[in-house]
């Protein structure tokens, strides 16, 4: 498989995408990389047996950090007295812990992952649904990085309120700090510490004005930062952040579209690496998992790998899927 710099400079597809690496008909993306050895490799980690949630309840984030969200309505009903049913009402699958789905973003240069047709991209049509991933399932050896914890012992914790941007030699450091290692097909957890702040340091008033002005940490857009992710061959990167890099993007990124760059419109998508994330690199990329309790534990050890199972709703054609994730010490 081709490394990064070499996508870049492809002339068989578009530059920097990694359409056809795994195949002219693929819709995996980077889960494909879940071999059964990878399944074994998490297993083999698993010394204590400690099971740990990675998801946040479903209504944790109220309001929605995304304003085209809604908080999901929980009904029970029963015909008896010894009887409940219930049904959910404006279920939004990204409105928590998540994984975006491959058809979440679309490239506006180059369109969809592997050339899909964005025309199929409607309920009921398979075509790079998250039901491929929950066909296939996502078991691995996930390896969690505790960004937030490395800055903190270096004096100089994230800035969450300013939307830091977080460069990925932080990463490598912070990965080196605990004696990390990778290996592909690595189910790569990025810990920033935004969901401990947003828990317990924003006011009322800052968490109401997130949907409306959002500014989170995260990666910061670069191609040193997809260099890294691509090149060590992660299945799939989550974080306990909105959106796995900082939002708003940094003025500096090189992901805006050629008619951005010409001067034409543009809009809070701007300078995103989703859009080249997802389409062209066809990477899962997670979001808002809850990851404190897992780093706590790590810490106290000292073990930073462990079994992760997530389990993606079986929706055809869906757009992306509650993560429904568990790590296994």
């Amino acid at each position: 498989m081709r490394r990064y710099r070499e996508l870049l400079d492809r002339t068989d597809g578009p530059p920097g995408s990694a359409w056809g690496e795994y195949g002219p008909d693929d819709e995996l993306g980077s889960i494909g990389r879940l071999t059964p050895d990878r399944a074994l490799a998490g297993a083999a980690c698993v010394r204590t047996g400690e099971v740990i949630n990675l998801d946040l309840p479903m209504d944790a984030l109220d309001p929605p950090l995304a304003a085209a969200r809604r908080t999901v309505r929980h009904t029970i009903f029963g015909r008896n007295a010894f009887h409940r049913d219930e049904h959910l009402d404006d279920v939004f699958p990204q409105v928590s812990s998540q994984i975006d789905g491959l058809r979440h973003f679309g490239n506006p240069d180059h369109g969809f992952y592997n050339g899909a047709s964005g025309e199929r991209l409607v309920p009921g049509d398979p075509l790079l649904g998250v039901q491929r991933w929950a066909e296939h399932g996502i078991v691995g050896r996930g390896v969690l990085v505790d960004v937030a914890r490395h800055r903190e012992a270096q004096r100089r914790p994230i800035d969450h309120r300013a939307g830091e941007p977080i460069p990925i030699a932080d990463v490598v450091a912070a990965a080196e700090r605990q004696g990390s290692r990778f290996e592909p097909g690595d189910l790569l957890l990025l810990r920033f510490g935004w969901l401990h702040h947003y828990r317990t340091a924003t006011t009322e008033a800052e968490r109401n004005a997130l949907p409306a002005e959002p500014r989170h940490p995260g990666l910061v857009q670069s191609h040193d930062t997809l260099e890294w992710l691509w090149d060590n061959g992660f299945a799939l990167v989550a974080a306990d952040n909105y959106a796995l890099e900082c939002w708003p993007p940094v003025a500096t990124s090189p992901f805006r579209t050629a008619a951005e760059r010409a001067g034409g419109p543009s809009d809070a998508h701007t300078g995103l690496m989703h859009r080249v994330m997802i389409p062209l690199l066809g990477l899962a990329v997670g979001e808002l998992w809850a990851l404190d309790d897992l780093a706590a534990a790590c810490a106290r050890d000292g073990r930073y790998e462990c079994l992760v199972v997530a389990k993606p709703i079986n929706l055809v054609g869906g757009v992306g899927t509650p993560a429904n994730a568990t790590a296994v010490r």
